[in-house]
């Protein structure tokens, strides 16, 4: 392991281009996710099918397609953005349809008497979505939104196909350096492991403190 210690400085730097990444692109994400979510459930049709539109396709595309599509053919098109950047969005759209699908869930849990009696005491829908209904939904699916979370530590890694250098890109690019693969690949799984785990203790008590008691 000592080609690990020797680049131990490389590995931190790794770890905290993984941990921006995902933290940047899971707030961004997150905005993108309750949009698209309000416009699933809006009563205005056209909003509904670009929700739709939208969550199924990007969904159902896969992420390392996105992220070579978006920063090596966009440019093409005079669209063009740091790695880090394009890796950001990506990410943040990617995941944003999966968190508005849980969120959507999250809101066809609530029971629509609610919004009913929202709508009688002559609230708008935005209002009955935000005071009444996201509140409720959101408390109920802490749980798959930590899930989410996980993952995109995990997917964060597929930002080294465009040069971003985070945890994983760090470890293949050590191994092109010293052609030790099992150390390098051994520290870059253990790195992985101890940003999810401590994650997923922490989004457990969040869950366990705010989570809806059915």
């Amino acid at each position: 392991m000592d080609v690990v210690f020797d680049n131990l400085d490389l590995f931190l730097r790794g770890i905290r281009t993984t941990v921006s990444l995902t933290l940047t692109s899971y707030v961004v994400a997150f905005v993108i996710g309750m949009v698209v979510a309000s416009f699933r459930v809006s009563p205005v049709p056209p909003l509904r099918l670009v929700g739709s539109f939208y969550v199924n396709t990007v969904r159902n595309t896969p992420l390392a397609v996105l992220m070579v599509l978006f920063f090596f053919a966009l440019p093409d098109v005079g669209i063009l953005y740091s790695a880090y950047i394009s890796a950001i969005i990506v990410l943040s759209a990617y995941t944003g349809s999966f968190i508005a699908e849980t969120i959507r869930a999250g809101i066809n849990s609530v029971a629509k008497g609610q919004a009913e009696a929202a709508r009688a005491l002559g609230l708008t829908y935005p209002q009955v979505l935000r005071i009444v209904i996201l509140p409720q939904a959101l408390r109920a699916v802490i749980a798959p939104l930590g899930s989410i979370f996980i993952a995109l530590i995990k997917n964060s890694a597929l930002a080294n196909l465009i040069s971003v250098t985070e945890l994983s890109g760090t470890a293949e690019r050590l191994i092109n350096d010293t052609a030790q693969p099992i150390p390098l690949f051994i520290a870059a799984a253990l790195a992985y492991l101890v940003l999810t785990i401590p994650s997923g203790i922490l989004l457990g008590r969040i869950e366990r403190r705010f989570a809806i008691k059915r």
